[in-house]
C-alpha cells in the first residue's frame, strides 16, 4: 500500500480506469467472438456494424491499440460476408 497522498491518488485512478477498460475490452471480445460463431449467417452484417462500432470507439479511448483495431475490423468484414 502506498504512503504518500499522490501515490495513492494514482491507485485509486488506475483500478477506476482498469475496470473501466476491461469493461470495453470483454464487451469488445463477446462481439468478435459471437460473429466468429455465426459467420455468414443472415443478420450477421447488422452485428458486423455494432461490433466496428464498439472496435473504433475502443481505439479511441486506448483500450486497444490502433493497429489491432483495424486488424479486428478487417476480420471482422471478412466474417459477414463469409459463405459457411
Amino acid at each position: 500500500m502506498p504512503n504518500i497522498q499522490s501515490a495513492k491518488k494514482k491507485m485509486r485512478k488506475d483500478t477506476k480506469r482498469t475496470k473501466h477498460n476491461s469493461m470495453h475490452r470483454d464487451a469488445l471480445q463477446k462481439a468478435v467472438k459471437f460473429m466468429v460463431k455465426n459467420k455468414g449467417k443472415e443478420g450477421s452484417s447488422e452485428k458486423a456494424k455494432k461490433t466496428i462500432s464498439l472496435i473504433d470507439k475502443a481505439a479511441k479511448k486506448k483500450v486497444i491499440h490502433k493497429n489491432k483495431a483495424a486488424r479486428l475490423k478487417s476480420r471482422v468484414m471478412k466474417l459477414s460476408s463469409a459463405k459457411k
